[in-house]
């Protein structure tokens, strides 16, 4: 979408993450799949909002979410409080939610993000906990519409991370959420899959003149449940502000839908300030007090992050940083790498990196997997790049090898030595064959003569027929050469 060059983007981005804990945030029910379990099978007084029930702290999702503020670099305050967060829907029990405000449990961090082939630094204003809503579901029968409550959802840990606005594209906010979901599954707090509604994200987006330092009125996206959706959608509002701008009309500050089927945001209420909600301290909770030492021996446990395994795969195995940020997005495939890297020592990273994000790749995405599940362990993967770089079999051979490895969990070696695979480096061979079909087709070999170049790549195909794709590439073609040269007229 064209972007108009005399506006710029000001977008801020709000994250719920609900946190995998076995129970919820406020009562011992369980956390399950809202797709798998019977609806409000997991409902207590406590999440249902009976009257004169009291909530407790969930330590484990306090203990989540100090891993994602010190993630993110983030203040950790000693001391953070719960407030009600007062509206009425029909999926809030309680008629309010349990949330910090005033005094979250950590402010001030930051996410460097890697956006064309540059980094940012994007500033987080605020991480803290809350509890999730219920779910609805929306019927129309024979003209008739009513809504289901689900319950199984209220109460499940939240965790909103908030940033400044200092995102300006759609590009960027892509990038910021890639990345904010990358470290949430690196720490195992969060499966980051959006499609199920754990990860929720919501752009505050507005426009403004570019040089200007004033913040114009915004409106927020909900509902999004991919990537692609909220970079489409971030587009889509950045350039219809711009034309309501362009053609001096207000921008009303609203909360917007994302119609993927017309490819437009859609209104769906007012938006409302903080003052709408009446915040008061939660009366049933104390403060939330974190012991330093507390926090030291969570720190003490955190794995190696996204960004920071990124920058280690750039300067350790020389890659480019597209090619370590690909590998590195997920925690899986970073180890799967490293492990390749291990078992095939003298095979160079970069080969390693581009058989990984390409045909294991195509294979997962055609097939629905994921690369813990594969059936072709790393060091059968190396053994097979061993087995190219050493020139027993040629690239084009090598992908369906792989491909048979993948669907049978086969070694390379088997495959190849029951296949009669193993590539033709016999020169005086290849010379025979190349001779052979010089031989059979003078018209070819005159037209080639005359100037038609592009047969070259014809013969070079004869040959690898005849062998069954299994002649060693460079000598066929150092052959075909030689003796094209050689032929007078």
């Amino acid at each position: 979408m064209k972007q108009h060059t005399e506006y710029e983007a000001v977008i801020g981005l709000e994250v719920h993450a609900e946190l995998e804990t076995v129970s919820k945030m406020f009562c011992a029910c369980p956390v399950v799949d809202l797709t798998t379990a019977a609806p409000n099978s997991a409902v207590c007084p406590v999440c249902s909002g009976m009257p004169g029930v009291l909530p407790v702290i969930n330590q484990r999702a306090v203990e989540y979410a100090l891993r994602v503020s010190l993630a993110l670099n983030c203040k950790i305050h000693p001391v953070s409080i719960f407030a009600r967060k007062n509206y009425f829907y029909p999926d809030l029990p309680k008629g309010y939610q349990i949330a910090q405000y005033e005094q979250p449990l950590a402010t001030d961090g930051s996410l460097l993000i890697l956006a064309e082939d540059s980094y940012k630094e994007i500033r987080i204003r605020r991480v803290h906990l809350e509890e999730d809503t219920g779910k609805l579901t929306h019927v129309i029968d024979n003209g008739n519409g009513y809504s289901l409550i689900d319950l199984n959802r209220a109460g499940v840990p939240l965790l909103e991370i908030v940033s400044e606005p200092d995102l300006n594209s759609g590009a960027e906010v892509r990038a910021y959420a890639s990345g904010l979901r990358s470290i949430l599954r690196y720490l195992e707090v969060n499966s980051g899959d959006m499609e199920k509604g754990v990860l929720r994200i919501e752009p505050n987006v507005s426009v403004r003149p570019k040089g200007s330092l004033e913040f114009f009125t915004r409106t927020e996206i909900k509902n999004l449940n991919s990537f692609r959706a909220l970079e489409d959608s971030v587009n889509y509002e950045v350039e219809r502000q711009s034309q309501l701008q362009k053609q001096g009309k207000a921008v009303i500050q609203q909360t917007l839908g994302w119609d993927e089927k017309a490819a437009r945001t859609v209104p769906q209420r007012s938006k409302e300030d903080a003052h709408d909600y009446r915040y008061f301290p939660e009366p049933d909770l104390p403060p939330l007090e974190i012991q330093p030492g507390w926090i030291e021996s969570i720190r003490a446990g955190m794995p190696e992050l996204p960004l920071q395994r990124q920058m280690r795969f750039e300067q350790q195995y020389g890659l480019k940083p597209t090619d370590a940020a690909v590998l590195t997005a997920e925690k899986p495939v970073a180890d799967y790498f490293e492990a390749v890297a291990a078992a095939g020592e003298q095979i160079p990273p970069r080969t390693i990196a581009n058989w990984i994000s390409g045909p294991v790749f195509a294979y997962m995405n055609e097939n629905g997997t994921e690369i813990d599940r594969i059936k072709t362990p790393p060091e059968e993967l190396a053994e097979l790049l061993q087995i190219i770089q050493d020139g027993h079999i040629n690239q084009s051979t090598a992908k369906n090898i792989l491909l048979e490895m993948l669907e049978s969990g086969r070694p390379a070696r088997e495959i190849i030595d029951q296949g009669n695979l193993r590539q033709i480096s016999d020169s005086s061979q290849i010379a025979d064959l190349v001779r052979g079909v010089l031989a059979d087709n003078p018209g070819q070999v005159n037209e080639y003569l005359d100037g038609k170049s592009g047969l070259f790549s014809w013969f070079f195909g004869q040959v690898m027929r005849q062998t069954g794709g299994k002649a060693n590439p460079r000598i066929l073609q150092t052959e075909l050469e030689k003796q094209l040269a050689e032929i007078e007229r």
